[in-house]
């Protein structure tokens, strides 16, 4: 494969959890390639995950659900063709589509580049977009390690996954009045995540209570509960039901404010959801809970230790069990709890790289 590439297009539009998963597969094209271009398609909402990242040159963004109206909306119309038109004149020499869908494998069609690559296990028949497909093997079954593979197809070397996860200044000081204002010590504090957009993925609130009620006299660390908007009454559930102070943030931070609350923290609890991931990349102390869904593809990279989950390795490969085994409300507290005890005196020192 060349090694001549010039102008490279990352697909990755969504969600959080796997853009930040994706994140090694960035660093390898710009360790492989350094004096490329390289571009990245990303939805609106996730694109400040992006911001000033080093190894960009520059993120394209892709509305997908105002781009779906253009088939009667006109103004959606042309914002679609627009995109096309912006893809085509980019004239990429290498387009990698690392979501997998019929919507990013017709986009990195219609770019007109001639080396397009893939996921052979693409959804919706995106496969046959693609001029070269990478297959999903035993040595690449967790995601970070198959988008790996797809870029080393591509001529990327074989390099050691390494996330790269910029913080702003700026947001970190943001974050600092926030916790202060909350009259939550900045220097000392754990964030609980206990939403998810899908609901089995979500480990009961009351058991987050008592953990938060264990982790804050054992560990006289402050409790933050953070998530989205629409979480903002999971966590003030918690908050109510723990008896312990609990500071609830969720809905107040922005993305780029999430990562720098989420870097400063001394430890993190979450479901399996996107800001979990986050702390992953960070290097962070960390549990991260989960139950249907299969943890041997998601589980923290490389990071088996940090995972609370009933038979995580013996599940085959289906994406999600309906054995009531595997349900997250298998997982108990004291499971958890002793998860966390591990972390914390591990206390892993974060990579110099975010």
């Amino acid at each position: 494969m060349s090694k001549s590439f010039k102008n490279i297009l990352i697909i990755k539009p969504s969600s959080l959890g796997d853009i930040v998963m994706a994140l090694p597969a960035l660093n390898a094209l710009r360790h492989s390639f350094p004096d490329a271009k390289i571009s990245w398609l990303i939805r609106p909402e996730f694109a400040p995950l992006l911001k000033n990242h080093p190894h960009l040159t520059n993120t394209i963004l892709f509305d997908r659900k105002f781009l779906g109206k253009a088939w009667f909306h006109p103004r959606a119309l042309h914002f679609l063709l627009s995109l096309i038109c912006l893809l085509r004149r980019s004239r990429f020499d290498l387009v990698i589509d690392l979501q997998g869908l019929f919507r990013t494998a017709s986009l990195a069609w219609l770019s007109a580049c001639k080396k397009r690559f893939g996921m052979t296990n693409a959804r919706e028949l995106a496969h046959i977009f693609y001029t070269h497909k990478v297959p999903q093997n035993q040595d690449c079954i967790h995601v970070v390690d198959y988008y790996l593979k797809v870029t080393q197809a591509a001529g990327a070397s074989d390099l050691p996954a390494q996330f790269v996860l910029p913080v702003d200044t700026a947001d970190a000081d943001s974050v600092n009045r926030m916790l202060t204002a909350h009259n939550t010590d900045v220097n000392n504090y754990a964030v609980f995540i206990p939403g998810s957009t899908h609901r089995p993925k979500c480990w009961p609130v009351e058991r987050f209570a008592a953990l938060a009620d264990k982790v804050s006299s054992q560990f006289n660390l402050a409790i933050v509960a953070t998530g989205t908007a629409s979480e903002k009454s999971i966590a003030e559930n918690l908050k109510n039901l723990a008896n312990v102070p609990i500071t609830n943030l969720a809905g107040l931070t922005n993305l780029s404010q999430l990562v720098a609350l989420l870097k400063a923290a001394k430890l993190v609890v979450s479901n399996d959801t996107g800001p979990g991931h986050i702390a992953v990349a960070l290097g962070l102390p960390l549990v991260m809970i989960f139950g249907p869904s299969n943890p041997i593809r998601l589980f923290p990279y490389r990071r088996p230790e940090t995972m609370a989950a009933v038979d995580p390795f013996g599940r085959g490969l289906k994406l999600q069990s309906s054995d009531p085994a595997h349900a997250i409300e298998a997982i108990t507290v004291d499971a958890v709890y002793q998860k966390v005890c591990e972390q914390i005196e591990q206390r892993p020192p974060q990579p110099d790289n975010v």
